[in-house]
């Protein structure tokens, strides 16, 4: 075991890989649009190694040693109701662990919104009359698209393909945080969204086939917190995603 590494209840061992990049978030064209987003300092990724071998079936078992692991809980980066991040700092609870499906691997996944007329071939973002849904501004087809059931192209998209951890992040970055400042171009979404997939998501190619296919399990967590004998959900969190291998923590705000 390596050196500061403290083995949990489990039998998981965690340790922060600080010196991991994730050249996306360092990108200044990136983080321009994050800032128009109103997501700029609202989103991070950290990496941690752990010590054995992973299997599917050990999912909660893994997901709970890691948040009580004293590394991660020393570590771990969560965003303060105030804007500040800040690390977990408690044992967790309860937590709820749910698979992502993670299958694409090419943004072709998007074609259809040029071919069903949500998007022009200029690349530009069909508009609509303005409504809202939970407060969110819906003023074109995307986001119709995205977030409405009754919308006449919701279907474009089945409901395994809303699964896909790429749809999940696409969602994410296209509705934007509560300042948002909605692109006119489809472009920048696609652009971004590529970009943390690569960054996120390992990939290995078969040498015989030359077929890509992706390595990465991703979960999907919720986790909570015992605060005066009462079990609270973190809501500094808007979701946490676990890519392993590697154990990949991702959590956006």
């Amino acid at each position: 075991m390596a050196a500061g590494e403290q083995r949990g209840s489990e039998g998981f061992a965690f340790r922060l890989l600080p010196q991991k990049a994730f050249p996306c978030l360092q990108n200044s064209d990136i983080r321009d649009r994050l800032l128009k987003w109103s997501m700029h300092g609202r989103i991070t990724a950290q990496a941690f190694s752990f010590d054995q071998q992973f299997k599917p079936y050990q999912k909660d078992e893994f997901v709970w040693a890691f948040f009580n692991d004293p590394n991660v809980n020393s570590s771990l980066k969560l965003l303060s109701p105030s804007g500040q991040w800040t690390t977990l700092g408690s044992k967790v609870t309860k937590i709820e662990a749910t698979v992502v499906p993670c299958t694409q691997i090419s943004m072709s996944f998007f074609d259809r919104l040029y071919t069903e007329g949500l998007v022009r071939e200029t690349g530009h973002i069909v508009k609509c009359y303005d409504e809202y849904y939970d407060d969110i501004l819906i003023s074109d087809e995307l986001r119709k698209v995205l977030l409405l059931e009754d919308s006449d192209h919701y279907n474009i998209f089945s409901q395994s393909d809303r699964k896909e951890f790429l749809f999940c992040l696409f969602k994410h970055l296209c509705i934007g945080g509560v300042l948002c400042q909605f692109e006119d171009l489809l472009g920048p979404y696609l652009e971004t969204t590529k970009a943390l997939y690569k960054d996120l998501v390992s990939v290995r190619k078969n040498h015989e086939t030359k077929e890509i296919s992706i390595t990465s399990t991703v979960f999907r967590v919720s986790a909570y917190v015992s605060i005066n004998n009462f079990i609270d959900p973190f809501n500094l969190i808007r979701f946490i995603f676990f890519l392993i291998p590697g154990l990949l923590y991702s959590g956006v705000s």
